[in-house]
């Protein structure tokens, strides 16, 4: 019979006519395997198994051949031997249920006095080791630590990872050997130690701070930089359990800086500085000052003018996205500690973020949020906005200058575009950074609202939530700012790409329509923003409008009153007359909500006017000086007071949780307990079903109850039927039997009395009801830092009122 071997598998499988029909191609070598793995031909039980190792590779199952693998690892036959541990480990699994067949076989091999073999067992033991296997061989294999071939030392050391990661009691076996090998001969088994002893010392680092000593030889005499790599990233899982290492480290940590030329063994080097707490003292502040030089020189780009700098300090000339990457990196994770010493460079970190790579601009990014604060926030967001700026410059180079460029090594960079997640993440952290701390970094807020509106044209993205809300913020905490946000939100109003936006995104609008509405010369405001209304807005939208409109007309008519002049009454008469005729086209409006507003905003309209007028004819009729009536017409203050009740202060975030709750209120009392009849309901029940028993529960009387249960659910002001029950309870109730209830004992609101402007402060913290013990508000003057006197606020009083009856309320806000 033909044997096909491993060449000739191959050959199939590539052949045209396989490719046609892979499937019965391979169904019909896998016969044939089954056949050849189950004949005591030990040479041709091994080419089998190669076979189903090939065929497992490509994604075949050959875990019925598990055995048969055990059989060959078992040959004397080095060849033989060698495919059957390879097939182990490609197919071998944790449930495997002939691993516990390899246990002597392993144990014998590792034993061979064969060097080849006891390579093989080891390479398959790490592959294929389980808890159990662990247990049984780690006393078999702590011998082979001191094996006569370093490449037998250096794969056991290797093994023993796994075995304690499996089998914990093994430490305590194979630690003074480890400790051994740590001055081996070999520099490939002292690496291989040491890179063990990283990750073990990452899980447990306690256990192996008697190391420190051998592991601190090897950092003051390697020369081989990934080895110390590992044994600086040990260091820095020990120093914090051992402060003792933070002086014995800061010298030969300096000088691997100053002397090293591989960013990965520097960046490893800050890294351990930091979570060390090496930057201790003057010379932890002198090597923290070395790690910045050094790694600041990488952000610079190499060219002519920095070949010397970077000769001296031993940097390569080549240019590296990746070394400017992990420069970054190192950058950010020391500046929580020194920003001081980072700010020197802000050039170098400004110019990385118009890098073309996305991640160098990322974490260009993050260092400058974390360096950010009152002397630099200007310069580093007025950056972030040119870069999410249109480029005014849209000239393409010629192609003599392109080939020139690429002929002198230096090439054109790719035009960036900036993506719609990037953008969205600039405007964030520009937000981020200006009101961190509760606007500390700013000194000048009216810059910080202009910076807001650039930022909502040149965004490009949906950010008008944040940046509305940032507005909204200002203008209640910093009352100097708001006559100048006034006539900034003014002119808002007017640019007809804000109503578009306003129009496509429903973002946006309310919050800038709310700040324009205290503005003090309303009448060409008032017109725009009535003309501005359509059906295209949304219905929120357009309420808003209204409600602007009626607190701008009311700002207006106060202003009008207290300089009331004789000659101004036609003026006013008109400018009334205009807003009316403006606001009766919104009438008509489908949302109710409008509707209801721009009715109630027209009828105040009409009454105004017909007092204008009356005043007007009045004039005639003399008035003694001694009279306490008004001159001007009554109703001009009569809108204000709607909106200027109380005075616009920030609500602290803990003033609800301060208000105390009144005594006798238990929230957590269940008011109708469930699974329990309301009222009279439970002794029908009980009723309904003895009759039902009675009777037999015939069709009528089902009718009945059905109809009892439906009457007992309308009466039932705790079930919540569906829209026909509602339907039929709404017409079923007697409307004439509904008492009238008097409201003309209402309190009319009180007209708020005039306070002095307040100075340029911020209101950091809020108002706190008078129950929380401590201060109202706290009120920070940003000049001083954020350390100015604290002055008091007139806050909201939480007041409880007596019990009238059983049914009144406990308390009220006044």
């Amino acid at each position: 019979m033909y044997e096909r071997d491993l060449q000739d598998l191959i050959r199939g499988l590539r052949s045209d006519a396989a490719k046609q029909n892979e499937a019965r191609f391979i169904s019909q070598v896998v016969e044939e395997i089954r056949k050849e793995i189950a004949t005591s031909d030990m040479d041709l039980k091994g080419g089998a198994v190669c076979k189903l190792t090939y065929l497992e590779m490509l994604g075949y199952d050959m875990s019925w051949a598990s055995f048969h693998v055990v059989e060959v690892m078992s040959s004397p036959h080095f060849h033989i031997k060698c495919g059957g541990y390879l097939a182990a480990t490609q197919s071998f699994t944790q449930d495997t249920d002939v691993l516990m067949l390899t246990t002597n076989l392993l144990k014998k091999d590792m034993a061979s006095g064969v060097p080849a073999d006891v390579s093989a067992a080891l390479n398959c033991l790490a592959h294929i080791v389980t808890p159990s296997l662990a247990q049984d061989l780690s006393l078999d294999l702590i011998p082979m630590l001191n094996h006569t071939r370093p490449l037998i030392r250096k794969r056991a050391v290797l093994i023993l990872y796994k075995i304690i990661l499996l089998d914990p009691d093994a430490f305590d076996l194979c630690f003074h050997r480890l400790r051994e090998r740590l001055e081996d001969t070999h520099v490939g088994v002292i690496s291989a130690t040491v890179n063990v002893l990283c990750e073990l010392a990452r899980r447990d680092p306690e256990r192996y701070l008697p190391l420190a000593p051998q592991l601190f030889g090897l950092l003051t005499t390697s020369s081989n930089n990934w080895m110390l790599i590992k044994i600086v990233k040990i260091f820095g899982c020990l120093t914090p359990l051992e402060p003792r290492l933070v002086k014995k480290l800061q010298t030969p940590i300096t000088d691997l800086i100053n002397t090293t030329a591989a960013i990965s063994l520097l960046y490893e080097c800050v890294r351990t500085c930091i979570i060390g707490n090496l930057f201790q003292g003057s010379s932890g502040h002198s090597l923290a000052k070395t790690c910045v030089n050094k790694l600041a020189v990488f952000l610079d780009d190499p060219d002519q003018n920095r070949k010397p700098i970077r000769s001296i300090l031993r940097i390569p000339l080549a240019h590296d996205d990746a070394v400017k990457y992990i420069a970054l990196l190192a950058l950010v994770k020391i500046v929580p500690a020194y920003p001081h010493l980072v700010v020197e460079y802000q050039r170098f970190i400004l110019s990385s973020i118009s890098d073309t790579d996305l991640s160098i601009r990322m974490r260009a990014m993050d260092l400058l949020s974390a360096m950010v604060d009152r002397n630099n926030l200007q310069t580093i967001v007025q950056h972030l906005l040119s870069q999410l700026s249109p480029q005014q410059d849209s000239t393409q180079p010629t192609a003599s200058e392109t080939l020139a460029r690429v002929a002198s090594g230096n090439p054109a960079p790719a035009p960036s575009i900036l993506s719609h997640a990037y953008r969205v993440d600039v405007c964030r952290r520009i937000i981020e950074m200006c009101s961190r701390e509760m606007y500390s970094n700013i000194s000048d807020f009216e810059w910080y609202l202009s910076v807001l509106v650039d930022l909502a044209y040149v965004a490009g993205v949906d950010v008008d939530e944040g940046i509305t809300s940032q507005i909204l913020d200002v203008v209640v905490r910093v009352r100097a700012v708001r006559a100048f946000s006034v006539r900034l939100m003014t002119k808002i109003m007017g640019d007809p790409q804000i109503t578009e936006r306003v129009r496509q995104r429903n973002e946006g609008g309310t919050g800038i329509l709310w700040v324009a509405a205290h503005v003090d010369d309303p009448a060409a405001l008032i017109q725009c923003l009535l003309q501005q209304v359509t059906l295209q807005l949304p219905p929120d939208v357009r309420a808003a409008y209204v409600l602007s409109s009626t607190k701008i007309l009311g700002s207006w008519a106060t202003a009008m009153a207290t300089a009331w002049d004789q000659q101004d009454r036609d003026a006013v008469a008109e400018t009334v007359t205009k807003v009316k005729e403006l606001a009766a086209a919104l009438v008509s409006d489908p949302d109710i909500e409008v509707q209801e507003r721009t009715v109630t905003f027209v009828t105040l309209l009409e009454f105004m006017r017909a007092d204008i007028l009356n005043v007007k004819q009045a004039t005639t009729v003399p008035v003694s000086a001694d009279s306490a009536e008004p001159q001007y017409p009554k109703s001009l203050r009569l809108i204000a007071p709607m909106f200027s009740a109380y005075e616009l202060n920030a609500v602290a975030t803990e003033a609800q949780e301060s208000i105390r709750l009144p005594l006798g209120l238990d929230l957590d009392f269940v008011i109708v307990p469930d699974n329990i009849a309301y009222g009279d309901q439970a002794r029908d029940v009980t009723r309904k079903k003895k009759k039902k028993k009675a009777s037999g529960g015939g069709p009528e009387n089902i009718r009945i109850g059905t109809a009892d249960c439906s009457s007992s659910d309308v009466q039932n002001p705790y079930y919540l039927g569906d829209e026909s029950t509602k339907a039929t309870a709404l017409y079923a109730v007697d409307i004439d039997s509904i008492p009238i209830v008097s409201l003309g004992s209402l309190p009319l609101p009180q007209e708020r009395s005039s306070t002095p402007k307040a100075s340029a402060v911020v209101d950091r913290i809020g108002e706190m009801p008078d129950e929380a013990g401590g201060p109202s508000s706290a009120i920070v003057d940003p000049s001083d830092g954020g350390d100015g006197s604290t002055r008091g606020s007139q806050a909201v009083r939480v007041v409880r009122s007596k019990k009238k009856s059983s049914k009144g309320r406990r308390g009220g806000v006044s």
